[in-house]
């Protein structure tokens, strides 16, 4: 799909404060690691991931989503009595029901004539929500659009440990659940709007989305626990991945040369690398948050790209592909000019 007349205004995120270690979940595991014959270092020395966040205990994901949402708002300089569209991506929620939307919206002070909903699709749902508002700007059905997303990653990573930990856990568990461990914790919030409501915004012009369900058996996941093939999904989500941007080299003429900066979905450091390996992506046009941030799910590439503008490796005028993969397989690409 194509945009004319849209624009990201502003984005914003919220840091949790709890910085975990890759060495503190090796230390709870010890004695399983021992018994198993795992080596100490194994998570950091597999995925690359250093450490994760946590929030506060008790904090929910509505409560870090109305945290972002107030700092996109604010950076936006509008009224937010104008916003008309209000969607929540989190895979964390707060309850079953009601949504956790409507519970940001709450939070916010919103019009009743903003409507909300939460949209979900794994890692992917923060860029389904992009383009589901962006379509809505584009008809000119509203003016502007809030895309929210707070994630927790201390409840499953405490269970897991719990598992993990007990003196009956099998090898097979232990490979299984492992990935469960990179989950990391984030909050971002995306504000769009009309192209000529926001000169000095952010073109978002275009975005492709590729499927491959046939895998979906291959991440699973509750509040309590992930099980993850982790090798077949890494090899089945780059050939998607290819697929996708063939797809988009045939629809907008892409080219990698194309783009001045990559922000990808990053669940670690082999997936991040051989995502770029794939595609003959420069890995030093990817600003990378893994290490220090872990898989984040579906914040994970607006997070990518709060952080990257914040650092200065995204500069204005740069042309931005936003390549994400989530598991259902879904693939989708995006591009912008920041």
């Amino acid at each position: 799909m194509e945009f004319e007349n849209v624009s990201v205004m502003s984005i914003a995120h919220a840091v949790p404060p709890h910085r975990i270690s890759s060495d503190w979940i090796d230390n709870q595991l010890s004695k399983t690691m021992d018994r198993l014959g795992v080596h100490k270092g194994l998570l950091e020395q597999l995925s690359g991931i250093v450490a994760r966040r946590f929030w506060d205990e008790g904090v929910q994901p509505s409560d870090v989503a109305t945290q972002a949402a107030k700092q996109a708002i604010e950076k936006a300089g509008i009224d937010p009595d104008k916003i008309g569209l209000l969607i929540n991506t989190s895979v964390c929620r707060d309850w079953i029901e009601p949504s956790t939307a409507c519970i940001v919206h709450g939070k916010l002070g919103l019009s009743s004539n903003c409507v909300n909903y939460d949209l979900g699709n794994a890692c992917l749902a923060f860029m389904n929500g992009m383009d589901t508002a962006a379509q809505q700007i584009e008809n000119g059905q509203i003016e502007y659009a809030l895309i929210v997303n707070g994630e927790g990653s201390r409840h499953v990573i405490g269970e897991t440990i719990k598992r993990m930990a007990d003196g009956n856990c099998t090898e097979a568990q232990f490979r299984a659940e492992f990935a469960a461990l990179t989950l990391g914790s984030g909050a971002v919030a995306m504000l769009l709007t009309r192209a000529d409501l926001a000169p000095e915004g952010h073109r978002y012009l275009r975005s492709v989305s590729q499927a491959a369900t046939e895998w979906s058996h291959l991440c699973r996941g509750t509040t309590e626990q992930m099980f993850t093939d982790t090798r077949t999904l890494l090899v089945e989500g780059l050939k998607l991945a290819r697929h996708t941007w063939e797809r988009a080299l045939d629809l907008f003429g892409w080219s990698v040369d194309r783009f001045d900066q990559f922000v990808l979905h990053q669940v670690s450091r082999v997936h991040t690398d051989q995502l770029c390996a794939t595609l003959g992506i420069d890995t030093e046009r990817c600003y990378k948050i893994y290490p220090e941030w872990g898989n984040v799910g579906p914040a994970g590439v607006p997070l990518t790209l709060s952080m990257a503008v914040e650092a200065g490796q995204i500069k204005k005028g740069d042309r931005v592909a936003l390549l994400g993969i989530g598991s259902g397989l879904n693939c989708s690409m995006s591009e912008l000019i920041w």
